[in-house]
C-alpha cells in the first residue's frame, strides 16, 4: 500500500510526472493523459475543451476519491459544483498559479484545514520582463519608430528614457519585487504600497520607499509609471478606481499583472481615451477573454498581453521543483517547511 496518492488533475509534460514520482518509492502518482485537456501551448494548465466518455469520467471520480494530494485544483463542473466533494482524502492541493485565492473560495475551502500552497516565485521574473517591455515600449517609442519603419521614412527625433523615471508599485509582494529588481537595474526609483509596510521582507531592500495604502493617491500623483502587482481579495477589489486613476500624474504609463477586478476598466478605458494616462499595458482583464467589442483592442495606447505575460518555457519545470520540495517536506512530517503556504484567511 502507498502511504500517499498524487492526482494531477491538469495537463503536464511526462518528463516532470517523473520527477514527481522519483520523490519517493513509496508514492503513488496518478497521471492518466486521457482524462485531461489537451494542452495547447507549453505550460497550459487548463487545456482545451475536453468530453469524457462514461468510462473516463468514472475513473476521474476514482482518482479524486483515492488522492491524498492533488497538482492542481480540478475544474469547477458545469454546473459550478466543485469536484472537491469528491475528494475526501485530500489534505494538500499544490497549485500552479500564485493568484489562487478566489479559487480556493469557489471552491469552497477557505475555512477547511487543506493545506494550499502556490507557484509564488515562478511567475515573478517573466511578469517583470513583461512590465519593462511595456514602460520600454512607451518611453522609448516603439509604435512611432514601427510606424516610421513602415513608411522607409528615416527621419532623426528625440526619444525619452526610464533611467531616472519614478515607479510605484502598488503591492509589495513577490511580482512587485521581480519588478523593482528589474526597474532598478534600469536606473528607476521604486517606491511599492503596501498594507502592512512595516512588515519584515527579505526582499526590503528592492523598494527605494514602502508607504501604506492610505497613502496611494499622494504616491500616484508622483509617479512617472504605476505597475499593479496586488493579489484580488476583497480589500482589493476595483481599489483601482476613478479616482486613484485620477490622482496619476498625467501621461504616465499603467501596468497591470495583477487580476483585471483590481482596476474600474471603464475608469481606465476613459483615462486611456483622453490621453490622461498615456500607454497602457495589459496582462489581464475584468472579463476575459477580452470581449472582442472591448475598445481597448484598438486602442493607440494600450498593449495587450492574453494573461499569458507569466507564461514561459521554463515554468511547469520551476513549479514541479516547488511541488517535490514541499512533497520531501510533507512526507517526512515537516509542513511547516512547505513553500508558499497560502493564507486562506487572507486568500494570499
Amino acid at each position: 500500500m502507498s502511504q500517499y496518492t498524487v492526482f494531477i488533475t491538469s495537463p503536464l509534460e511526462a518528463e516532470y510526472v517523473d520527477s514527481i514520482r522519483s520523490v519517493s518509492p513509496g508514492l503513488e502518482v496518478l497521471f492518466e493523459s486521457d482524462l485531461l485537456p489537451s494542452p495547447r501551448y507549453v505550460a497550459d494548465h487548463k487545456g482545451g475543451p475536453l468530453e469524457r466518455t462514461e468510462e473516463q469520467e468514472r475513473r476521474w471520480r476514482s482518482c479524486l476519491e483515492r488522492a491524498d494530494i492533488l497538482w492542481d485544483f480540478p475544474p469547477l463542473g458545469a454546473d459550478g459544483r466543485s469536484p472537491m466533494l469528491g475528494a475526501p482524502k485530500v489534505k494538500w492541493v499544490q497549485t500552479t498559479s500564485t493568484g489562487v485565492g478566489p479559487l480556493v473560495k469557489l471552491h469552497g475551502l477557505q475555512n477547511s484545514d487543506i493545506i494550499v500552497t502556490t507557484a509564488r516565485g515562478v511567475h515573478a521574473g517573466p511578469l517583470a520582463e513583461f512590465v519593462m517591455l511595456g514602460l520600454l515600449a512607451h518611453f522609448r517609442g516603439l509604435r512611432h519608430l514601427e510606424a516610421e519603419q513602415k513608411q522607409h521614412r528615416w527621419t532623426r527625433y528625440c526619444g525619452d528614457e526610464i533611467a531616472g523615471k519614478h515607479l510605484v508599485i502598488v503591492g509589495a509582494g513577490d511580482l512587485a519585487r521581480g519588478t523593482a529588481v528589474l526597474a532598478q537595474a534600469f536606473g528607476m526609483r521604486v517606491e511599492a504600497i503596501a498594507r502592512h509596510p512595516d512588515k519584515s521582507r527579505d526582499h526590503l531592500h528592492v523598494f527605494d520607499a514602502i508607504f501604506p495604502v492610505e497613502r496611494l493617491h499622494e504616491r500616484l500623483g508622483q509617479a512617472d509609471a504605476v505597475v499593479i502587482a496586488v493579489p484580488h481579495t476583497p480589500d482589493t477589489d476595483t481599489m483601482i478606481d476613478r479616482s486613484a486613476l485620477g490622482a496619476m500624474k498625467p501621461g504616465g504609463v499603467f501596468v497591470n499583472i495583477a487580476r483585471g477586478s483590481v482596476v474600474d476598466e471603464s475608469a481606465l478605458i476613459d483615462n486611456l481615451r483622453s490621453g490622461y494616462i498615456g500607454f497602457a499595458a495589459l496582462d489581464v482583464a475584468a472579463k476575459e477573454p477580452l470581449p472582442p467589442d472591448s475598445p481597448l483592442w484598438d486602442m493607440p495606447n494600450v498593449l495587450i498581453s492574453p494573461h499569458s505575460a507569466s507564461t514561459v518555457q521554463a515554468e511547469n519545470a520551476r513549479i514541479t521543483e516547488i511541488f517535490c520540495h514541499n512533497l520531501r517536506e510533507y512526507l517526512a512530517g515537516r509542513p511547516d517547511r512547505m513553500k508558499n503556504i497560502l493564507n486562506k484567511s487572507l486568500l494570499y
